[in-house]
């Protein structure tokens, strides 16, 4: 089946299912990203995971009482509602994407529609994946410094910051291969390339946490 074919009966309705706010009931949105719509879709729940992180490790700098660890929580929780609001406009650039590859290939325009879409969808899951980084350096001072009776908390939240990180790196490549295939130069996507390598580079920085923190678990 080719491309156009298969996004256009896999993707149809992608547009109508796009207003999937996180703030509805976590049964509601899990139901939404079951449904063959793609919106929301991976990238969302990158975020979603992202944000998972952030909710535990704010957990956990609350249960601690240490100067290190004091403006920890009110930077968190800055970074989840950043994360939320970034969740929502995924959802709306996914749907876009899955309009243009719904476009049949006689458009004329499909190309760079597609295009356009593809890197707009890279931008969206980058964007995700920088919050994501920045909380790395709050998960090692938790890490060092966070109450030891709520480590296996820590250590949940760095598997789940791995994973968002891992899930915005897998999206951005994604993204960033179709909008080769459809004609992106090199030069436009020279800064998003370069953060596939940050995204990286932050997910061997927090294994190193997590193995640290499941090593006190035994």
């Amino acid at each position: 089946m080719g491309e156009s074919r298969l996004h256009a009966d896999s993707l149809t309705g992608m547009t109508d299912s796009a207003d999937i706010p996180t703030s509805r009931p976590l049964d509601a949105w899990l139901d939404a990203l079951s449904q063959p719509t793609g919106s929301p879709g991976g990238g969302a729940a990158t975020g979603v995971m992202l944000g998972l992180a952030t909710g535990l490790m704010g957990m956990v700098a609350g249960y601690t009482r240490d100067d290190a660890v004091a403006e920890i929580a009110g930077r968190l929780d800055g970074t989840r509602a950043e994360l939320l609001e970034a969740v929502e406009a995924a959802g709306v650039v996914s749907a876009d994407l899955g309009a243009a590859l719904a476009r049949v290939p006689e458009d004329p325009e499909r190309e760079e529609a597609v295009r356009g879409a593809a890197l707009e969808a890279a931008a969206s899951v980058a964007r995700l994946g920088r919050l994501g980084i920045t909380v790395v350096d709050e998960a090692r001072t938790l890490a060092a410094h966070g109450n030891p009776h709520v480590a296996v908390d820590l250590a949940v939240a760095t598997e789940a910051l791995a994973a968002g990180l891992a899930g915005a790196s897998l999206n951005l490549r994604a993204n960033l291969q179709l909008a080769r295939r459809h004609g992106a130069s090199a030069a436009v996507q020279a800064g998003l390339d370069e953060e596939v390598g940050r995204l990286a580079e932050a997910r061997t920085q927090v294994a190193r946490i997590t193995v640290e923190l499941s090593a006190r678990l035994d």
